[in-house]
């Protein structure tokens, strides 16, 4: 009984993702800029280290909660390239879907890359994308 609900939750949350991917872009400011505070590019952090996110022109709100020039974070560590931009954000990229503005990682050592993808309160990226500049460090 608990396995037919599990899968009965699964597929209705595909559903809903298979649903955001045909709805319009959430509006928002062209000027809107993600970034990422700390660590800074080029720096040698160790390998547990914080990594804080910043956000101009917008605010911060939960997946799930619609409110107008808002949206939550998504951080793509060590993306080649960037997820499709017409979908909401998937498995590539760790979600933030609480609102958070930070997280502690703990990387293996040597070059890593970070960037930051802001979703609306459907992981999709807005009409005009919020993505940071990509930023490397290197884990000691």
């Amino acid at each position: 009984m608990k396995i037919r609900h599990l899968v009965s939750v699964s597929l209705l949350g595909l559903s809903s993702v298979a649903m955001a991917a045909g709805l319009p872009k959430t509006a928002n400011p062209e000027n809107a800029k993600a970034y990422i505070i700390s660590p800074t590019d080029g720096e040698t952090v160790s390998s547990k280290f914080v990594v804080r996110f910043g956000l101009e022109g917008m605010g911060v709100a939960p997946a799930g909660v619609e409110r107008e020039n808002t949206g939550h974070h998504h951080l793509l560590i060590d993306g080649e390239k960037m997820p499709d931009m017409n979908m909401p954000l998937g498995a590539d990229v760790k979600h933030f879907g609480g609102g958070q503005t930070e997280t502690t990682l703990e990387l293996p050592p040597g070059q890593h890359t970070l960037q930051l993808i802001l979703g609306d309160h459907l992981h999709q990226p807005h009409a005009h994308p919020v993505v940071s500049d990509k930023i490397t460090i290197t884990v000691k």
